[in-house]
């Protein structure tokens, strides 16, 4: 794909401020994609569903670890501006992923965990170039606890923050149900065991902490 079709703008305006007081080394960042990248509990191969609830379930694990993070974001055009154009690729709207800052040299570096999308870390912007079928998609850095964006355009106040309802959802997502849809919640009716089950993974998983500070 041409680089010209790759193409996203960050958009500061909508982005959370943001000022990590622990970084990670890159090999610290590496442990933690390769341990998410390799846990079961995690469906990368269902690339377009759920992206949220992942993100979310990897934010809810780093906070538990106490290791700092974010999470990005990138859209299509039509979410940011009326006739806003640009798409991402598999027809998604939407796109996101949890991000932990890594310091290069003197600067701080923010590195996408997301192996829906890359084999290995990559760079925030690269990331969203990536996931970027025609310009312009735009893409911003929101605190960890945001859920997701209220309906319609996106502006910096409207969003879901983390709360009991979104978490069940987290849940279900991690057992490959999208408990909004109709399909999702039709299924939910025969695979409620299958959800607790999956709750009480994530619980154990609290206690497998990839990294240390040292």
């Amino acid at each position: 794909m041409p680089e010209s079709k790759k193409h996203s703008l960050l958009v500061q305006a909508l982005s959370d401020k943001v000022t990590p007081i622990k970084v990670l080394s890159y090999a610290e960042a590496e442990q933690l994609f390769d341990f998410f990248k390799k846990n079961p509990l995690f469906k990368w191969s269902d690339v377009n569903n759920n992206c949220e609830n992942r993100a979310e379930a990897i934010s809810l694990l780093l906070g538990e670890w106490n290791i700092v993070h974010f999470k990005a974001w990138v859209v299509s055009g039509s979410l940011i501006r009326k006739g806003g154009s640009g798409y991402l690729a598999n027809n998604w709207k939407y796109h996101v992923a949890a991000i932990v800052p890594v310091q290069e040299m003197n600067d701080v570096v923010y590195y996408v965990i997301d192996p829906a999308t890359s084999g290995n870390l990559a760079m925030l912007a690269d990331w969203a170039h990536s996931v970027t079928h025609e310009p312009f998609s735009y893409h911003l850095i929101k605190r960890g606890d945001q859920y997701i964006f209220k309906p319609g355009k996106i502006r910096k106040g409207k969003w879901y923050e983390r709360s009991r309802q979104n978490y069940k959802w987290t849940m279900q997502g991690l057992s490959g149900i999208n408990g909004l849809s109709s399909t999702g919640k039709a299924y939910l009716t025969f695979k409620k065991n299958k959800v607790q089950k999956t709750a009480l993974k994530f619980d154990m998983l609290k206690k497998s902490r990839p990294i240390y500070f040292t």
